[in-house]
């Protein structure tokens, strides 16, 4: 039985004053979208950004918007962030309050058997996150490295994921999702919706992103959108297998691979007009975590030449650029190019977008812990929780709907000059 319930997270001190908070603003009737249902619930598009085990702090995000009627209409996310964007697309109608649900799935779940590889490999993984002594680390690690080195050889990893994947396929299934066109049908069934304003709001289809890294093309990869390019019966493919692809850590986990794809002259069309890839179609493809190229994609909603119906939101875990990185020896050197390489796609886009600073919730989690502790403590989970709920709803008190608006719209017209 697990250690945790529930409502050790929602009933957890600090949370009453949180809910009383979003009573306010309930009662205050805030507009953050322009596009409402019946019900008077307000929708927004949402972006999460990944982080391992962190991502318990997006439950946190997620469950006060609900509480406060935003529900969401499109989603994307990377890793951890695509985790919550399928869970919130899967496990109820649009309609429906589900981080509840996902925060029932996460406490009967021991998240460290995700960690799946050796028994003495996952030791030595958690003795490093939790800081032993350096010593008995490194003596460990001598007597794993053939173990080690064989494993990152053959397999291009040390945990091969299957726990993961098997254990969102069967928390799917239990809602009738199988495949990519049950998860697709499931969400096109949307709401009746109108605008506030007068706008029309009937053409408006949800949209659904999981960002993934084609290392072998170099390819930036949106499922379920793209994936006719690596499957020839798209339709069939297990929504788990997105999953499992975007949140494959480099070398933490073994990659997932596509070996079976579509070729000739139709399947070099599509990957000419989809990412311009023009070389020959491989026999085999690698996906690794999509946080490698995008770990925020918070431009695949982007349309510069509209004033925005409904927001995007966006929440990010991390603290990237509040601190400058250390370089003074190997570990330190190869950790700042690859966290140069997970975030500078991204930011490059806040540079060129600076009005997005209104719509992006930080939670700034990674600077208290590690996003690799799946073995994480109970109290530290309901803390992150709860950080990530604090962060929400001080965001939520600080948004101003029509305001972004003005922005947009004055950009708009410099654009059109």
């Amino acid at each position: 039985m697990p250690n945790l319930q529930i409502n050790d997270f929602i009933n957890q001190p600090g949370m009453p004053e949180i809910l009383a908070r979003i009573e306010k603003i309930k009662t205050s009737g805030i507009a953050f979208s322009d596009v409402i249902d019946p019900e008077g619930h307000q929708y927004v598009d949402l972006v999460q950004e990944g982080g391992g085990v962190l991502g318990i702090a997006l439950v946190g995000y997620t469950y006060v918007l609900e509480q406060a009627n935003i529900r969401f209409f499109s989603l994307a996310g990377t890793s951890a962030g695509a985790i919550n964007t399928l869970m919130l697309a899967s496990l109820g109608t649009m309609t429906d309050p589900k981080s509840t649900k996902i925060l029932d799935l996460l406490v009967n779940k021991n998240l460290f058997d995700f960690v799946d590889g050796d028994d003495s490999i996952r030791g030595l993984i958690q003795g490093f996150i939790d800081k032993k002594p350096k010593w008995l680390l490194w003596l460990k690690a001598l007597s794993n490295i053939k173990k080690i080195i064989s494993l990152i050889n053959e397999k291009l990893g040390i945990n091969p994921g299957i726990d993961f994947e098997g254990w969102i396929l069967e928390n799917m299934a239990k809602n009738g999702i199988k495949s990519t066109k049950d998860l697709l049908e499931y969400r096109s069934k949307i709401p009746i919706m109108h605008c506030r304003d007068g706008r029309n709001a009937e053409d408006l289809k949800p949209k659904l992103v999981m960002i993934t890294s084609d290392v072998t093309t170099q390819t930036k990869v949106h499922f379920p959108e793209m994936a006719s390019l690596y499957w020839k019966d798209p339709d069939n493919v297990p929504p788990a297998r997105y999953l499992r692809a975007s949140m494959s850590i480099p070398m933490f986990f073994y990659p997932v691979f596509a070996d079976d794809l579509p070729t000739g002259h139709e399947a070099q069309a599509r990957w000419a007009e989809m990412v311009s890839y023009e070389g020959e179609i491989p026999p085999k493809v690698a996906f690794v975590d999509g946080g490698m190229l995008s770990n925020f994609p918070i431009n695949v909603f982007h349309n510069s030449k509209v004033i925005p119906r409904l927001p995007t939101f966006g929440v990010r875990l991390s603290s990237y650029r509040n601190e400058y990185n250390k370089t003074n020896n190997f570990f330190q050197f190869a950790g700042a190019m690859i966290g140069t390489m997970r975030h500078i796609f991204d930011f490059d886009f806040f540079l060129r977008h600076p009005d997005y600073k209104h719509i992006i919730c930080s939670i700034d989690a990674d600077s208290t812990y590690n996003w690799l502790d799946f073995n994480m403590k109970d109290e530290n989970k309901k803390t992150l929780f709860l950080l990530g709920a604090t962060k929400a709803i001080e965001f939520l008190e600080t948004f101003n709907w029509e305001e972004y608006k003005e922005i947009r719209k004055k950009i708009l017209e410099g654009n059109t000059e």
